[in-house]
Parts: C-alpha cells; sequence; structure tokens
C-alpha cells in the first residue's frame, strides 16, 4: 500500500493526460526558458517540464537537486494564496521553489539563469 501511495506522488497518472495537455500548449515564456534548460545546460542537471508531484503539475524540475521553477504571468497575480500553499507543500516535500515573472525570463533571461544556476549548485553542495 506505502509503495502505491509513493508511486501516485510523483507524476500521478490520472494528471498524465493534462501534463501533456500543458506541455503541448506551454507559454511563450516556458517554451523560452525550455531552450535555456533542457539538454542539461544548467551544471549538467537534467530538469523535466509539466512534471507532477501529488496533485501538482509543475512548470520545471530538476530531481537530482528537488528545485522547482514556476513562471507567473497574469493570472497569477489573483492566485496568491494558492501559490503560496503550494510552495509550501512542497517546501514540506524538500523541494526549493523558485518563481519568476514571464516579463523576467524575457526582458531578463540572464539574471533568471543566474539565479538557477547559483541556487542549483548552493542545492548540490547541500545533498
Amino acid at each position: 500500500m506505502g509503495y502505491e501511495r509513493m508511486e501516485n506522488f510523483y507524476n500521478n497518472k490520472s494528471l498524465q493526460s493534462l501534463r501533456r495537455k500543458l506541455r503541448m500548449t506551454s507559454t511563450d515564456a516556458e517554451r523560452y526558458l525550455w531552450q535555456r534548460l533542457r539538454n542539461k545546460q544548467i551544471l549538467n542537471l537534467r530538469f523535466l517540464r509539466q512534471y507532477g508531484v501529488g496533485n501538482y503539475i509543475l512548470d520545471f524540475y530538476c530531481p537530482m537537486t528537488r528545485l522547482a521553477i514556476e513562471l507567473d504571468g497574469g493570472q497569477h497575480a489573483e492566485s496568491k494564496e494558492q501559490d503560496e500553499l503550494r510552495t509550501a507543500f512542497l517546501g514540506v516535500k524538500g523541494i526549493t521553489v523558485l518563481r519568476f515573472w514571464n516579463n523576467d525570463v524575457f526582458k531578463n533571461i540572464d539574471g533568471v539563469l543566474q539565479t538557477i544556476f547559483e541556487t542549483s549548485e548552493a542545492l548540490m553542495k547541500r545533498s
């Protein structure tokens, strides 16, 4: 029974079609950042996109460092409470969350990547 619960905790099968749909309908900001994260471009770390943890789907996730990256557009301004609950849930599970506004990805991609690099490096040293 415990194994079943853990099996459904990551990439829960019931959310599989939603994860696939989100990958196919990525925002411009997600596609732009993905081009910089894919193929182990940061510290040779593998990032996954639209990765499920519990009932949440993370924009990007690095299993090795347990780092989640979330991109927020205008719709997130109204759901700040939900974002805080999600971040708290992930924190309890040992997952660090970085949040960036879509505008930051387009206007300051070097700063976004530097933050991801530095956070990843710190998380690797910690483990």
